[in-house]
């Protein structure tokens, strides 16, 4: 069970995205900054064939360090993010 708040930074020159892991928001799954958009959905959507900028148009309150940090965050904790998704397959 998930408690509490966690922020990971990610820093990529100037711009600093978070990812964050709020209970309540995103049902406490890791997300970009302070939307509600979960890192399981971007990694999701590249699995299935979206470019970078296919998700950008899609969500235009992300930008380019955004996706990075998703990737990076992915390769750091492929199981949680694949547990993720698989659990939005069951649904």
């Amino acid at each position: 069970m998930k408690t509490g708040f966690r922020t990971v930074r990610l820093e990529f020159s100037i711009i600093e995205t978070e990812i964050k892991h709020t209970q309540g928001v995103c049902g406490g799954d890791a997300r970009i900054r302070n939307t509600r958009i979960p890192v399981w959905t971007l990694v999701s959507l590249r699995q299935q064939g979206a470019t970078d900028r296919d998700q950008l148009d899609a969500y235009p309150s992300l930008i380019q360090s955004d996706l990075e940090a998703a990737w990076k965050y992915y390769q750091h904790h492929q199981g949680e993010i694949d547990q993720a998704i698989a659990s939005q397959d069951d649904d």
